[in-house]
């Protein structure tokens, strides 16, 4: 696995580079105060695909997604994100770099005096996109994410659900080729847990979002491997045989390397390793001890 980085004068983040993944983890290591948390992590994220990061608390999982957009730096080991060396950059190119990726926190975390409006549109203002492109691109998510009725409303005046779909918004809203999800469902109810999952499969299936997504939650990561978004439907199917489901053209040659043989889009990750690497249905059918004590307590 070698993904040459891109020299410092490429100011285009979101170029997607035929035949490289998205993101590229190789040996990665890090500790804290003497104990070593992550212990040679390597994994790859490909264009239009959603790769599931399940574990237990305290597995690693946030850690990997904090690394990837270099919030924290790695002791050891190589870290890549749309063929830029996360570990390299410094931390104004970091800043810009951020920009062009989405992160959906696990509470949301938006801003208490802000309307879901300027929320949504918080980083297109600082960007100065014009007001008309602003407004545009707010109303286009929120209508996406079945929100457009709170836009004037605050945080407070929105069920945890309603927040996280607002969260969801404002990381699409600058039309990211890639997105971060940490926990999105944890602390949902199961229907609301279902719509949250039901908005990203349709961002991967509709915009050819390509998702790196942590939870504990197993039945988040059956949902998102097993189905996708039917477009002509308007509903949640299982997935088709050759596993592709990107409309975009730009996807187009990558999903045709992944037709027949798509990377494994589970990683189950313990004591900072990856566990198991696989399809879910591998993870549900599985002998091993651990993964059957693992789903058990995951239910």
């Amino acid at each position: 696995m070698t993904h040459p980085a891109r020299p410092a004068s490429d100011r285009d983040m979101t170029t997607i580079v035929p035949g490289e993944p998205l993101v590229a983890f190789k040996d990665v290591h890090i500790g804290f105060e003497d104990q070593e948390v992550l212990r040679g992590i390597s994994f790859e994220v490909w264009p239009g695909e959603t790769k599931v990061l399940l574990g237990e608390t305290g597995a690693g999982k946030t850690l990997i997604m904090k690394l990837a957009v270099g919030l924290i730096r790695a002791d050891s080991g190589r870290i890549w994100v749309m063929g830029h060396d996360v570990d390299e950059m410094p931390e104004r190119e970091l800043l810009d770099f951020r920009r062009h990726v989405g992160f959906v926190f696990q509470e949301g975390a938006l801003f208490d005096s802000l309307t879901v409006r300027d929320n949504v549109a918080f980083r297109l203002n600082e960007e100065r996109v014009s007001n008309s492109e602003v407004d545009k691109r707010v109303q286009e998510v929120l209508r996406f994410v079945e929100m457009e009725s709170a836009i004037d409303l605050f945080p407070a005046e929105l069920s945890g659900g309603m927040r996280r779909r607002v969260s969801i918004a404002r990381a699409l809203a600058d039309r990211p080729p890639l997105v971060f999800y940490d926990s999105p469902t944890a602390g949902l109810d199961p229907v609301t847990s279902q719509t949250i999952i039901t908005l990203i499969l349709r961002g991967r299936d509709l915009q050819g979002v390509t998702s790196l997504l942590a939870t504990h939650r197993v039945q988040d990561a059956f949902g998102l491997a097993r189905f996708q978004f039917d477009e002509k439907t308007g509903r949640v199917v299982p997935v088709a045989k050759n596993g592709s489901s990107s409309s975009r053209p730009e996807y187009a040659a990558a999903q045709e390397a992944l037709d027949g043989n798509r990377p494994t889009n589970v990683l189950v990750l313990r004591d900072g390793q990856i566990y198991f690497e696989g399809a879910a249905i591998e993870v549900l059918h599985s002998s091993d001890e651990y993964l059957k004590r693992f789903l058990a307590s995951a239910e």
